[in-house]
């Protein structure tokens, strides 16, 4: 396909963009006490080298009030110019321009970054995103931030930036200021509209008059917060056209707020599900507009230039996959983008408690100037058994470091359980790694034998240098002293796989990740599906009250048992509350503190520990018992081959160990460095 709108220039005030890709702001965590480092910089580049037309870092702080965290830009004095100017440098050779976002975070700011100061907000209101109340803001604070905003604004211009970014979406201090939930003041900047919009139109005009009428400004606003009693789609048209009439260069157009419980970025929210915010937006302004949040496709971008929803996309999550996604995409090698699958692990969780942002599917993003995967020392004729996420990644980085790779698989396709995990909703785009990894497995020559299950004896008498064995593990299986064979159990992975199909009356046994998504796969799959959904609502067979009843209840009666006092573990912090939220919808009850004493006529007997010790027994009807108890690890050739070969053997993944995807895909990248490494 030719994407000759995606790859078409445009230029913003002056700022000449060599096509419509834009890598949006991302608080990376790379920048101590917000000075610009060599790991920022490399991160950047590579997504320079990649292609891409335009790339927002930040959010930036310029003043003690906007911040995150210790490790976010800044620009609050002169002394962090100098290195932001080399940074630009080095972008600008690859043809790319540079923009900073400058943040302000409002009530979101935590008061333990900010020195035990309270945040300052347009008035002092509880804050759910938080748990704290931020300072109402006296005019005083109000006058004085804008003049640092502009201030920071032209340190952005010394540095070498082609253009500055004013955040004002995501519920972050302007966002606050439009609302009438979080502006209740009663002065000239609360109240009406009018009102409302003063704060962030002086801060324009103020950064306006400090950059100068040919420096370009970009402005992001929300579309719609997605909270009730704020600003909806129309109220973010009507401030659009405010900014437009104001000389804005650029409006980039997002969703919600942060606060909302609406999903914005997890994998359940559909391909470009809220461009139509931005649409609505760039019908009613002459500057242009970007348009944002889960357009990863380049069929879906292209189609949003074609239909003149948007003159630019913004793409962050993707490009963190994958660096090189936009000079792959030109050239028609869209089947070597390494996919993002919308996990939010690395990303999202990692910069909404302070840590540094990495990738699940490219264990080199953010440690582009540590590991380094170029041709190895010597090349090493590699034996990789096992297919899942470990292997394949394992496989294609050697061969690319000029390995000789060959991977046996025991199944008659490469993936592991990447099926099981892709299974439960909102997980889907995690099938996007098989097709990605048998591509590059055919592109950089690795041997590929399926249907071949190796044998310690098999390796003996082979001349590998080294024997990765990547085998996965095997979900735990608890026996029951007491079992009348009246409760079919099974396991979760044969629930996802779809090779069992439970009864009516489940029981789920274990409360983490794995139990509470397979509880949520089977309350969706025994409920409306989206085509029935289509269907009943286009030709208006139901009532939309009807409609919505059996959208949101499961014809199974679905009950998750856990033995620990907590449930919802193995989820990254900030990624379970789309799976919550699903279960609460269906009306799934959560025991914890609960064990399992027997299976007999046809029900789960349990026993149900209270905080202060004292034992309820439970009896749960049952028609199949789902063990979600956890995995152990298929580790038997990498036994034998300690004991019996004399070669490299080496144990990565769920052989080694229950983890992430993330986790065994950057222990695979180290292990291709360490071998590379070797003489």
């Amino acid at each position: 396909m030719n994407y000759c709108r995606l790859f078409s220039p445009l230029t913003v005030n002056g700022m000449e963009l060599k096509n419509r890709i834009v890598m949006t702001a991302l608080q990376c965590n790379y920048t101590p006490d917000g000075y610009c480092s060599d790991r920022f910089t490399r991160f950047y580049e590579e997504r320079a080298k990649g292609g891409a037309g335009l790339l927002i870092v930040g959010g930036c702080r310029f003043d003690r009030f906007c911040g995150s965290t210790w490790d976010m830009m800044s620009l609050m004095d002169d002394s962090y110019i100098e290195g932001y100017r080399a940074f630009t440098n080095i972008i600008r050779q690859y043809g790319a321009k540079t923009a900073v976002q400058l943040y302000h975070a409002g009530r979101y700011a935590k008061e333990r970054y900010l020195k035990g100061e309270k945040a300052l907000a347009p008035s002092s209101l509880p804050c759910s995103y938080t748990r704290e109340v931020a300072r109402e803001m006296t005019l005083e604070d109000i006058q004085g931030t804008i003049f640092r905003w502009a201030e920071g604004a032209v340190r952005a211009q010394k540095a070498g930036f082609d253009a500055v970014e004013l955040v004002g979406s995501a519920g972050y201090l302007i966002s606050q200021f439009l609302s009438p939930l979080t502006n209740r003041r009663t002065d000239q900047y609360g109240g009406s509209w009018e009102n409302r919009t003063r704060f962030p139109l002086e801060l324009l005009r103020a950064v306006r008059a400090a950059v100068g009428p040919d420096y370009p400004i970009l402005f992001r606003i929300s579309g719609n917060d997605f909270v009730e009693g704020s600003n909806h789609n129309e109220d973010a048209v009507r401030f659009a056209q405010l900014l437009d009439q104001e000389g804005v260069d650029l409006i980039s157009v997002t969703g919600g707020w942060h606060e909302t419980n609406i999903p914005q970025l997890p994998g359940e929210v559909p391909s470009a599900a809220y461009a139509y915010l931005g649409a609505a937006v760039r019908e009613a302004v002459h500057c242009p507009v970007l348009v944002s949040n889960r357009i990863g496709q380049p069929a879906a971008a292209e189609n949003l230039l074609a239909m003149e929803n948007a003159d630019l996309i913004g793409m962050c999550r993707t490009l963190i996959a994958e660096a090189e996604w936009p000079r792959k995409v030109q050239e028609q090698r869209c089947g070597e983008i390494r996919p993002c699958v919308a996990c939010n692990q690395g990303c999202l969780a990692n910069t909404f408690f302070g840590k540094p942002v990495q990738c699940l599917t490219n264990g080199l993003a953010g440690q582009e100037g540590t590991l380094e995967l170029g041709l190895a020392a010597r090349s090493h004729k590699i034996l990789v058994v096992g297919s899942g996420p470990a292997g394949c990644e394992f496989a294609v980085r050697a061969a690319q470091s000029g390995h000789r790779v060959t991977l046996a698989e025991q199944a008659p396709s490469i993936g592991g359980w990447t099926d099981i995990v892709a299974a439960p909703p909102g997980k889907h785009d995690f099938q996007k790694l098989v097709p990605y990894f048998q591509t590059m497995l055919a592109k950089t020559g690795v041997e590929v034998r399926l249907n071949e299950a190796v044998m310690a004896e098999d390796v003996q008498n082979s001349d590998y240098d080294d024997v990765v064995v990547a085998t996965g593990g095997a979900m735990r299986r608890p026996s029951f002293q007491e079992d009348d064979g009246s409760v079919e159990v099974v396991t979760a992975d044969q629930v996802l796989a779809g090779r069992v199909i439970p009864g009516r009356r489940v029981v789920v046994l274990g409360g983490g990740a794995v139990g509470c998504e397979t509880a949520q796969y089977l309350a969706h799959n025994s409920a409306l599906s989206s085509e029935q959904l289509m269907f009943l609502s286009v030709h208006r067979a139901e009532e939309p009250e009807k409609i919505s009843q059996l959208l949101n209840s499961s014809q199974r009666e679905i009950t998750i048992l856990e033995l620990a006092p907590n449930a919802y573990s193995g989820f990254d912090l900030g990624c379970a509350w789309p799976v919550v939220k699903d279960l609460k919808r269906f009306h799934i009850p959560v025991h914890t503190s609960t064990a399992v004493s027997a299976l007999r006529g046809g029900a789960v007997h349990a026993q149900h520990t209270e905080a202060g010790g004292a034992v309820t027994p439970l009896k749960l009807s049952c028609d199949t018992l789902v063990l979600a108890t956890g995995t152990v690890p298929r580790r038997e050739l990498y036994d034998r081959l300690r004991e019996r070969w004399q070669g490299n053997a080496y144990l990565i993944g769920n052989a080694e160990k229950t983890g992430r995807i993330l986790d065994v895909i950057h222990q695979a990248d180290a292990l291709v460095q360490a071998i590379g490494a070797q003489a």
